[in-house]
Formats: C-alpha cells, structure tokens, sequence
C-alpha cells in the first residue's frame, strides 16, 4: 500500500510532475517578466491553453501583480478570440503554440505573445497539426524568454479572482469582474469555498474539467497551493480517470454531471478494477444531474458527493449533501452559509415558500462585481442587490432549492453556457435561411443538446449537412447544434415573433422534465 509520505507533491498533467517549489519560482519569474511588460494591478493577462501546469504558473504570476488572468475558452474561433483580447485591452497572451497560430492577423497590434510549447499529453488527447507546433512568427517561446527573467520581488498586493467570460444573449460575452476583496471579504470567501470545495491542507484533488470555466478555475487554484497534489486530465477520459484517481489516492474532485454519464457507461467489469476508497469529497454543478445518476453515483464511491448551485456572478449560493440528494432526490440543497435567496413572480413580488419564481441571490460576504465595460448589464440582473441567472425555482417547507425551469432562453449543455441568439444570428446569414429557431432539448449524456429549426427561403432547398458546415465557419464546434431539422413553416405568435416553446415543449415533455 502506497504511504501518503511517498506519493509526490505538487502538480501533474500527463506524465509531467512539477513540485510546489518549482512552480512558485516559475510563477515569481513569468510575474517579473510580465511586469517589465507593462503589467499594473489592474489590468488583464490572457490565457489561451488547455489543462497545463503553464496555465496554472500564468494565473499565478498574474494575480501576484494584482492584474487579472482572463482564460480564453479554447474553442473560440479568432474573431471570438479577438474581441476578448480587444475588450480586456490586454497586454499579453500566453497560448499554447497551437492554438496561436490560428490567430494570425487577429492579434491587436502592442500585445506581445508568449508561446507556450504544446505537451506532449495535449498532442495525445487532441489532433494537433504538427507545423503548428512551432512558435507562432511575432511571438516569443515562453521557455527562452523565462529564463531571461528576473523573480517578481515587490510588494505583496491583493490578488483579485481571475475575470471569466461568460457569455451573453447580445452574442458577446461578457466579463465578470470581480472587485479586489477587502481582508474580511478574502476571508469569508476562503471559508466558503473550502466548505463547498471540500478542498483541505495537503488535499489531493483532480481537475478534470477545462480551467477557462469559472468553478474549474477556482477550484484549481485554490488546490494547487494547498501543499498536496493537483492533477490536471487534458480532457476527461472514463477510464484514465479512475486509472488516475488509484494511482494518486485522488481524494477531492471538481466535476460535472455529464462525466457521471459517461462513468455509469462503463462496463461494471471496468468500474469494479480500480480502488476509489480514497475519495472524500465530489462536489458537482454547472448542470442538472438526473436524480437516478446521482443515486448510482452514490451506490459506487459512498456518501461523498456534494453539489452547489450558483453562477460565475453569484458564488455558490446552495448546497447539498448526498444525504440531501437521497431525501429530496432532484434538490440542489439548501442555502449556502452566508448567502440569500429569493424568488420573485412575475409581478415583481417576492413569493412564500412552495411557490415557483425567478430566483434572486446574493452573498454579503463576497466582493461585488460588475461585468467589463458593460456596467449596465450588471444593472439590468439586479433587484435591492440581488442578481438573478434567469433560473426559476422554489424553496420547500424543509428549506430545500429545487430548479424548475430558465426564464431565458440559456440552453446548459454538458454543464457549458450556450445563448441561442448568437447562433441564431450566424443561421441567418446562411444562403436559403429565411427564419430559424435554436434551442435546447434533452440529450441523456449532455443534460441538453441543441436544435435548430430552420425554415427555408422561398423555393430554396436546404441542405442540413451544408447548413451544419456554413456555421462551423465562424462558430465553436459545440455551438453548432447538434440537431437541425427544415420545417416549411414555423409557428408564431400574432406579433409574428417564432413561438419557441410550441417547437421545444413537446421534446421535455416526452422526457418528463424542464431542464
């Protein structure tokens, strides 16, 4: 049996190890490096890489000098890139080689590029053009420039939340800036996520999901400097996932319910050949997790899963533990310490218990935030300092949260933000397109999955391989819908606006669910 004395310490991805000591000092000379750029508190430092100990190193160094680490999401297309970096007004992009060559002329020009060599489990884990491989022309090799750089050695500042972009229904998205914490605010935030985290001194945790999204993000930076282990999976794979969790006695894990689907997929020969005793705490969110999932996920590793429900602007505002789950299968716990909750109707007052409405939610221990040169839309999800996400759902006798629909059209899938409206823009500049719906519809891996409803021009034949190919053009892949069908017409209402719910009801209603 493995002893907790011998097993390394420090951060893995792949068959790389870097100890704590290594990557601090890595950290300390990328901050220096990035302050003789220009760098000041305040200001942002882009990320473009997948699950890489470099992303971790980056976040660090930025945070040190007070800047913000902005992650890009990776499957951008470069105009989404582009105006990421364009609205952060960012010095510096640090991207790993690959997916800075697809951005050539649509860098903004005084933004200097640091290149980040692709490792070799990225190159295993995903198709990498080998030429993209070489350092992009213009930018610098991250590794020569960091060894020419002298330790961040100035005062210690206050080090604000990596700013993520969240995306919006305009089809921008927008970046939730949260303000710099005072003391107590730093404090009370700490307490917090290391109840919902579960994360611990010496915690060997496992970061399967993408670190451009907010609870991955936080949740990898918080563990990657509590003196055990972090590992990072370049994508989440079922099986190496278990493989990874025996062999680094894993004990705590941020996930998402589309990986206890694809768990409960493998053979109960596979599920049964790997020793998961040393898990301790599970904590899910970002999408609904099927009552029956999480039961089966309960059965297998024990007690020791949790979930929050909240959002990049709220925090977690509920919390629930497995006991929670089996008493009142379907919940998303009960109200996190510290945080509020309303639900309001549609005539703007707040409503008892049991009764179903737009939830509203704040933290009065949490910095406040506002979204990055767009203060109005910070406005326009406030109520008396409460924010909404647009979820809709009720509070029961007991004190327990459940969701019961979105009042927006926000479709979740496989726990990322997805707002029809911008995919309904790009469908309407296809050749042949005269109108289109999109939105989401029950998918048993994903929680949901895309559908489009495309009505054709006059006399035109569409195509829908062509359509699907049109607006892989210029949308992330997992914005293309997974499903479109052509209808000769579309149901509308008397102002002529398409009547979604008549096109999407009647796919949730043969699953018998919402969301």
């Amino acid at each position: 049996m493995t002893s907790a004395s011998s097993l390394f310490h420090g951060i893995v991805s792949g068959e790389r190890r870097r100890s704590h000591a290594d990557v601090a000092e890595r950290a300390a000379r990328i901050a220096g490096g990035l302050q003789k750029l220009g760098v000041k508190p305040g200001d942002c430092v882009c990320i473009l890489m997948r699950n890489d100990i470099a992303f971790i190193e980056a976040a660090y160094a930025t945070m040190m000098l007070g800047a913000y680490a902005v992650p890009i999401n990776w499957h951008f297309k470069p105009d989404e890139v582009a105006y990421i970096l364009g609205d952060t007004g960012t010095r510096v992009l640090i991207g790993h080689a690959d997916l800075l060559h697809p951005l050539k002329g649509h860098v903004p020009s005084g933004v200097t590029v640091l290149s980040a060599s692709t490792p070799p489990e990225i190159r295993a884990s995903y198709t990498v053009d080998p030429v993209s491989l070489d350092v992009l022309p213009g930018a610098i090799d991250l590794e020569t420039w960091l060894a020419q750089q002298p330790p961040y050695d100035g005062p210690a500042l206050p080090q604000p939340q990596n700013m993520i972009y969240t995306s919006g229904t305009t089809g921008h998205p927008k970046g939730v800036k949260r303000f710099a914490p005072t003391p107590e605010q730093a404090a009370s935030a700490e307490r917090m996520r290391a109840m919902i985290y579960g994360l611990k001194p010496n915690a060997r945790a496992l970061c399967p999901g993408p670190l451009y999204h907010s609870a991955p993000n936080s949740f990898g930076l918080r563990a990657g400097k509590l003196g055990g282990v972090l590992v990072l999976m370049p994508r989440f794979d079922p099986e190496e996932f278990l493989r990874v969790i025996e062999r680094e006695k894993i004990d705590t894990i941020f996930m998402v319910p589309t990986m206890f689907i694809r768990l409960m997929k493998l053979p109960q020969s596979v599920r049964d050949k790997y020793d998961m005793s040393s898990l301790r705490h599970i904590i899910h969110a970002a999408a609904p997790c099927p009552a029956d999932v999480k039961r089966a996920m309960i059965d297998w590793w024990g007690p020791v899963i949790y979930e929050f429900y909240g959002s990049t602007e709220s925090g977690a505002v509920t919390f629930a533990t497995s006991e929670d789950a089996l008493k009142r299968p379907g919940t998303v716990g009960k109200i996190s310490p510290g945080a509020e909750l309303r639900f309001i109707g549609e005539d703007g007052r707040e409503l008892p218990q049991g009764e179903i409405g737009e939830i509203y939610s704040r933290i009065a221990g949490n910095p406040d935030f506002t979204y990055h040169n767009k203060p109005e839309k910070r406005t326009e999800i406030d109520r008396d300092g409460f924010i909404t996400s647009g979820d809709v759902g009720y509070i029961d006798a007991d004190g327990y949260v459940f969701i019961s629909d979105r009042k927006r059209d926000m479709v979740i899938s496989g726990g990322v933000n997805i707002y029809p409206a911008e995919i309904e823009a790009v469908l309407l500049a296809v050749p042949g397109v005269h109108d289109c719906a999109v939105f989401g519809i029950p998918d048993d891996e994903f929680g949901e999955a895309l559908m489009a409803v495309v009505q054709p021009s006059s006399g035109v034949t569409l195509d829908v391989a062509a359509v699907r190919a049109e607006l892989a053009k210029s949308l992330a892949g997992y914005k293309v819908p997974k499903h479109i069908e052509v209808h000769a017409d579309l149901p509308r209402e008397d102002s002529g606006k398409i009547f979604k719910r008549r096109l999407r009801d009647p796919y949730w209603e043969r699953a018998g669910r919402k969301i």
